[in-house]
């Protein structure tokens, strides 16, 4: 890629900026109260209805506004000032899961502010997914990425054992309330931590066209710039490699062992993430870029193993390594924003994340069908394989759009 930095960044440089760890914190508190209020919801229905169909469906709720706004929404945050959208969209978040914490409030209402709850996560995100690279310059920006995707990470080695403690500590309501405060804490910190900046430029001087013109723009410039539609590519690789989520517990039950196995296959993945992440934010800028596409490839294959059926150590040692080598996704992304126009950021981060969210869930849905026809064993190793294939096709464009990419900025240079 063109714009590639050839000097590696160091922690203490990352977080001696004032703006990023105002940025960093309000996405901590953000993870924590999702977390709070994913419990809290699921006792609630529970609690409610004495259904586990309607809990399991109101938890997936959660999920599904960001595929039907994720690209809608995302766009926000390039017509407007990026620092005043996150500080509305928390506000706005804060009182709606105030709202939900009132216990006279029918199911459906609940619901209802649920799925307005999501969607206004989808313009914040994208805002402060675009902020970063003007408060991090360079390999800065990778490293600040990275400390973020690695407290997400660590937030799903934990689990929900927090959340639950706190459920049983304050009630229902209270977690919910408490999941408010910190969407609160988010938007002071935004608001006193993040300086003021002008909407982003469009790239002309031609006032903006229409929202919806701007959407389909936004996935135009994805679709027909091979780096970025390459990085998209391989980032979707996920919905193979992801499905050991859906499938750790019949796995589980599959290969003779029981939930507290189960447990330690789901904690596998993101474990090894976090120590992949570390490690790649040794490497040099340019010898990450290079390792995208092999670093794909390992994610998957340790899935084809699944055929034999390998015992708990060894699937857990897989699964490790692949999440892993998954940490790709790290450099992935942050090429991905950094090679996008500032005026484009947020549609182009809204679409990219719609796709990867979309691969991951089509991912899980086509492995448990796999599954209930043959066995979690050999859905598993299906997708591994799959997955093998499609990371070396992807890995392929990938380094074609790299080439191309390199010889032109040559040229012009030369």
């Amino acid at each position: 890629m063109a714009s590639e930095v050839v000097q590696r960044a160091r922690w203490r440089d990352v977080f001696g900026h004032a703006e990023f760890r105002a940025l960093f914190v309000a996405g901590v508190l953000s993870v924590a109260g999702d977390q709070i209020a994913r419990v809290a919801l699921s006792v609630l229905v529970f609690e409610r209805t004495d259904s586990a169909g309607l809990t399991a469906l109101t938890y997936a709720l959660t999920y599904i506004p960001d595929l039907l706004f994720g690209p809608l929404l995302a766009g926000i945050a390039d017509r407007y000032p990026r620092r005043g959208v996150m500080i509305v969209t928390d506000v706005a978040r804060a009182i709606l899961v105030a709202c939900m914490a009132i216990q006279a409030l029918p199911l459906i209402v609940v619901i209802v502010l649920l799925l307005a709850l999501q969607a206004f996560g989808s313009p914040f995100n994208a805002a402060r997914a675009a902020t970063l690279p003007a408060v991090l310059p360079g390999d800065h920006y990778v490293l600040g990425k990275a400390a973020n995707d690695m407290v997400v990470q660590f937030s799903q080695v934990l689990g929900f054992g927090f959340g639950g403690a706190v459920v049983v500590a304050v009630g229902t309501s209270g977690g919910l309330l408490l999941d408010a405060a910190t969407f609160l804490l988010s938007a002071a910190l935004v608001s006193y931590g993040v300086n003021r900046r002008p909407v982003p430029r469009a790239g002309t001087d031609a006032p903006r066209s229409s929202y919806f013109r701007d959407l389909a723009d936004g996935v135009s410039l994805v679709a027909r710039t091979p780096e970025l539609r390459s990085l998209v590519l391989l980032a979707t690789i996920a919905g193979f490699y992801v499905t050991v989520e859906g499938l750790a517990v019949p796995y589980a039950h599959e290969i003779g062992h029981g939930t507290t196995a189960a447990g330690l296959l789901l904690a596998a993945s993101p474990a090894g993430a976090v120590v992949g992440m570390w490690l790649i934010t040794k490497w040099a800028p340019t010898q990450r870029m290079r390792l995208l596409g092999p670093l794909a490839v390992l994610a998957c294959v340790p899935l084809v193993f699944s055929f034999g059926a390998p015992g708990l150590v060894a699937t857990v040692a897989l699964w490790a390594l692949s999440g892993l080598a998954s940490a790709y996704h790290l450099p992935t992304s942050a090429a991905f924003v950094q090679a996008i126009p500032d005026g484009r950021r947020g549609q182009a981060f809204g679409v990219a994340s719609t796709a990867l969210k979309t691969s991951q869930g089509l991912g899980i849905l086509l492995a448990g069908l796999l599954a209930d026809r043959w066995s979690p064993t050999v859905a598993l190793g299906t997708m591994g394989a799959a997955g093998t294939c499609a990371a070396l096709l992807a890995g392929s464009a990938w380094a074609r759009a790299r080439r191309a990419g390199t010889g032109a900025s040559e040229m012009r240079t030369g």
